[in-house]
């Protein structure tokens, strides 16, 4: 009787002493001001947030990407890329880099890299990225013009705008935001046909002047009208001889 009896406090004293130590271990790493150093970690996402829980920055795989999130709502938005996304102090996506590649079902690679600042409440400004996809690749810095308004209206009818042809996603698009976006205004870098180039656009993202250096070693300045066409173009002769 003794022995039933001693062994019953043994066991619930190994009982209460488990649940102690779980407790501690849990809180301990959920304490406020603890650090945890690791020499390697796997993990498929990290969020950082701030002390109120607003979304500063995503760090994901590609299975794991988020969608838009506006004003800290995540919209249904399918990225096949990894990488990580900044937000600014409302927990809106303001930017972000991002990397993808692989070989399709031709054999060809198709691959990418792309670093991004948004505008307030609106779409990419600025790039840096390189691209590769059926032989074609391109390189190089854009700056580009979106709406003054908010992106809101856009991101409310995603679903909507993802199931349009290309074409008429475009045109409603425009409508939503009301006016134009990612309209480019300047380019700097390599284009499809290897030439290294700045291209500088009017506000429609009509091309009119390009300073351009052909992979041959060409070099020349061209002038372009409202309809693409080279009005005047000057080589290094040209240049010289005024």
């Amino acid at each position: 009787m003794k022995q039933s009896t001693a062994m019953r406090w043994l066991l619930a004293y190994s009982g209460a002493l488990t649940v102690a130590v779980c407790a501690f271990l849990l809180t301990g790493a959920a304490a406020p001001g603890k650090r945890a150093s690791f020499e390697e970690i796997d993990v498929q996402r990290i969020n950082v947030r701030e002390p109120d829980g607003t979304l500063r920055l995503v760090v994901s795989n590609r299975t794991r990407f988020p969608g838009w999130i506006f004003r800290g709502e995540e919209h249904r938005h399918p990225r096949e890329v990894a990488g990580m996304l900044f937000y600014n102090d409302e927990g809106t996506e303001n930017g972000g880099l991002v990397f993808g590649g692989s070989r399709g079902p031709d054999g060809k690679p198709r691959a990418g890299g792309h670093f991004s600042f948004d505008q307030y409440e609106q779409d990419q400004v600025a790039t840096f990225g390189q691209y590769e996809r059926d032989g074609i690749r391109w390189a190089g810095v854009t700056v580009l013009d979106q709406p003054d308004g908010s992106v809101e209206p856009v991101v409310e009818h995603l679903e909507e705008l993802n199931a349009l042809p290309a074409d008429e996603r475009q045109k409603r698009q425009v409508e939503l935001a009301g006016g134009p976006a990612h309209v480019q205004r300047v380019f700097l870098g390599k284009d499809h046909e290897r030439s290294s180039l700045l291209s500088l656009k009017d506000a429609e993202g009509r091309v009119r002047l390009v300073l351009r250096v052909a992979a041959d070693g060409a070099a020349a300045v061209e002038f372009l009208d409202e309809a693409g066409k080279v009005v005047r173009r000057l080589a290094p002769e040209d240049i010289t001889a005024q």
